[in-house]
């Protein structure tokens, strides 16, 4: 199968462009320090808040074709115009399971001594992590004790009663308790980790937690 790429779920193939390369590496953690005169190492605040965070995510799509240069201005017009200067959700064809966010540039450019083409799509303010295209669903009816399975960016749940329900869990040391009645809710202290999350129930309702997880 060739390689391919989607923007917004559009196929470059079906539009006639090959996938010659992509440069999609990994973003840069935010890092900061400080060189403290006397001290023989500087003082890190990359991990001031309890974790790592990132830096914009940049990524490069190199398009090809092959044709005349009317050819060549049709089709590149046609994505220049879809694509360049807007938000994009780009999938590859190799992890059709995640995608990244971000806004791409276009650079054309035509060879007409081999008649190829080319066009550079370029991302210098993307999301840092991509994104699982399903959300991850997870329900439990009564009371129990739910594990919540999360890839490694950190993600806190949307989460769904039809009962008046308690949860309890903890994080690290930390213990929490919440009491809700039915309805739709959201607590910004249920952040799930990498890995796995427990949290025990206490209720006779349905419960849906709904996230959607992502890594770098």
């Amino acid at each position: 199968m060739k390689p391919d790429i989607s923007f917004n779920g559009i196929s470059m193939n079906d539009l006639g462009w090959l996938r010659e390369s992509i440069s999609f590496p990994a973003p840069k953690s935010q890092s900061d320090t400080v060189v403290v005169p006397g001290r023989d190492s500087p003082i890190r605040f990359t991990e001031a808040l309890g974790r790592v965070s990132y830096q914009q995510r940049s990524f490069t799509v190199t398009l090809t074709m092959l044709g005349d240069r009317e050819r060549f201005n049709a089709m590149s017009t046609e994505v220049i115009n879809r694509f360049s200067g807007r938000l994009v959700k780009v999938i590859l064809s190799e992890e059709t399971d995640l995608y990244a966010v971000g806004t791409v540039e276009a650079e054309p450019s035509y060879d007409p001594l081999t008649g190829k083409g080319q066009i550079v799509f370029s991302c210098e303010d993307g999301d840092a992590y991509r994104y699982h295209t399903e959300e991850t669903v997870v329900t439990k009816t009564g009371g129990g004790k739910v594990t919540l399975f999360n890839d490694f960016m950190p993600v806190v749940p949307k989460i769904k009663t039809t009962a008046e329900t308690a949860f309890a869990w903890k994080i690290g040391s930390d213990s929490f308790r919440k009491s809700v009645s039915a309805g739709e809710w959201i607590f910004p202290e249920l952040e799930l980790q990498s890995g796995m999350n427990a949290v025990t129930l206490t209720g006779t309702g349905t419960t849906t937690f709904t996230y959607r997880e992502g890594r770098l």
